[in-house]
């Protein structure tokens, strides 16, 4: 056991000498690329790291996977992840990889090899992708509102996911809220809303 722990020691710091700086840079923030994360875990504890892949849960709708890292038979890690077959083109085809990417991620994450962040670059893009396009799903259904009883509708449904994005991505919500007043000012304009 000894033997091991010195082993993960080394490659932890390793990847904390070097591996920042293959970093992706997200609003500010530093996050790791998954394949960074695991070329330091190899490179030191090369088949010493036993990454074993579960799938929790599939369907035609989602994909659940677990990995667990094991280093020399010994449980040291689990990293889950979850991937929706319709958030993209490529989830379409490869959902189940792409959550086994991300559960492996997590699972070397939680084992040490991180920078500010347990969330990978590519879990954090694909969030922000996500959020984005569920603002341009708002404003394309604000701009169809005819009415104010649609109007209160479109603000009762998207109220939630608006006041999250708010919070969590400030530039994204400024960008939103401006071609939002534009979209209010037209229906006004229009009749639709009493101002």
């Amino acid at each position: 056991m000894e033997k091991y722990n010195d082993k993960l020691i080394d490659a932890i710091n390793e990847y904390k000498k070097y591996g920042g700086k293959d970093d992706v840079k997200i609003h500010g923030k530093s996050y790791a690329l998954v394949s960074t994360r695991l070329a330091y875990a190899r490179r030191v504890l090369g088949s010493l790291l036993d990454l074993k892949t579960t799938i929790i849960h599939h369907d035609d709708k989602k994909v659940i996977v677990q990995v667990d890292a094991y280093i020399s038979d010994i449980h040291v890690s689990t990293g889950l992840s979850e991937e929706y077959r319709s958030f993209s083109k490529i989830n379409n085809t490869s959902a189940l990889e792409n959550a086994e990417t991300s559960a492996c991620g997590r699972a070397l994450a939680f084992l040490g090899f991180a920078s500010d962040s347990v969330a990978s670059a590519e879990e954090v893009s694909l969030a922000i992708e996500q959020q984005d396009r569920q603002l341009q799903t708002a404003l394309q259904e604000l701009e169809k509102v005819s009415h104010s009883g649609n109007y209160q509708s479109w603000i009762t449904k998207h109220k939630s996911m608006l006041e999250k994005t708010k919070a969590a991505n400030p530039i994204a919500y400024d960008k939103f809220k401006e071609r939002f007043t534009e979209l209010k000012s037209n229906l006004e304009t229009k009749g639709v809303l009493n101002g």
